[in-house]
């Protein structure tokens, strides 16, 4: 009986131990809900959303205001968006957020639009 309880006590801890270990590698906030409104806005409408993470996040990272990276903004999400391939559109409008390869291309559009990356 005890061989038993230490068998399912040892396999529980692993099953454990490796979610916990994959909700740490994810991308995603492991409580994130994506916006439903994803999945039917337009390509204008995401580069809008895209926009408005770039700005709201890069005025945190270089403390100014939001009205000052307008033009900057503007260029990355143009540059992400136009960089995505369908795929990566639809992954993004699935999880909302971008994916590896669309996020390859995101920091792309930083460098070239003179932003600052994020600290990940």
């Amino acid at each position: 009986m005890r061989a038993v309880f230490r068998s399912v006590l040892a396999a529980a801890a692993i099953v454990a131990t490796a979610t916990a270990a994959l909700a740490a590698a994810s991308n995603t906030p492991t409580m994130y809900e994506p916006d439903p409104a994803l999945k039917t806005a337009s390509m204008t409408e995401l580069q809008a959303r895209v926009r408005q993470a770039c700005t709201v996040t890069q005025a945190k990272i270089q403390n100014v205001s939001e009205f000052s990276l307008t033009r900057k903004c503007d260029c990355y999400a143009g540059r992400t968006m136009r960089a995505m391939s369908t795929d990566e559109v639809q992954a993004y409008r699935d999880t909302g957020v971008f994916n590896d390869g669309a996020r390859a291309k995101a920091f792309g559009a930083i460098d070239s639009c003179k932003l600052q990356r994020p600290i990940l």
